[in-house]
């Protein structure tokens, strides 16, 4: 399940779109207007927005812009219109829209826009994870591999000390070595939770929905943290 901010000024496309998207198990916040979407935004922080170009007070390319020039554009949003041009559209995509809709939106169109969508954010949040976790333990890593002795490998230890040491071969394409890495992260805190996916889902920032999907993609354990706690 994510959270979803839907701003739109026409009642009916807020209605409508709500509805499919809690019959899919989101959250749905609404804004009517930009002043709202500003609070929904601020107190929310949504996983992906639906925002209407055109709106009475502000409309949604400005709202776009003023997000991204305050460095709030952290979320993937997602434009609809029934009356843009393309010159918006490719105005909307530049500032940091991730795809436009045109109304009447279908079903189809709509749910896939909003799973592409949220699969960016998870992966942008995996790997913001994964380069804090990096970032942390770098310095701890560069003393153990200069005392193993071989710059091929890095070493990862948690941020108390060292509490397991996984070894890591550097000079295997990125996204073996990146996937990896992850594998023994996640694994590392699902020992370190019980196996509990509530305590690792707010450990890692993800939703639990896409825990699951990330974890069974990378062939992790689910048993493993029981077993070892």
């Amino acid at each position: 399940m994510a959270n979803i901010l839907v701003v739109d000024d026409e009642l009916g496309i807020r209605d409508l779109l709500s509805e499919i998207l809690n019959d899919e198990g989101h959250q749905v916040d609404l804004a009517e207007n930009a002043a709202q979407a500003r609070a929904a935004r601020a107190k929310g922080r949504p996983d992906l927005v639906l925002l209407d170009i055109w709106m009475p007070d502000t409309d949604g390319v400005t709202l776009l812009k003023e997000w991204s020039s305050a460095g709030l554009l952290n979320m993937p949003v997602i434009m609809m219109s029934g009356h843009a041009t393309i010159d918006t559209a490719v105005e909307a995509t530049r500032i940091g829209a991730m795809a436009f809709l045109e109304k009447p939106i279908t079903m189809q169109k709509l749910l896939q826009a909003v799973e592409q969508g949220l699969a960016r954010h998870v992966s942008k949040k995996v790997a913001a994870v994964v380069a804090g976790v990096m970032a942390t333990v770098a310095s701890s890593a560069e003393l153990a591999v200069q005392a193993a002795g071989n710059p091929s490998d890095a070493v990862m230890v948690s941020g108390d000390g060292p509490v397991a040491v996984q070894s890591f071969m550097l000079e295997k394409p990125l996204r073996d070595a990146r996937d990896e890495f992850e594998k023994a992260y996640f694994e590392f805190h699902l020992a370190k939770e019980g196996g509990s996916m509530t305590r690792v889902a707010e450990k890692t920032g993800l939703e639990r929905t896409h825990l699951y999907r990330k974890l069974k993609q990378l062939g992790v354990d689910l048993s493993r943290g029981k077993r070892v706690s």
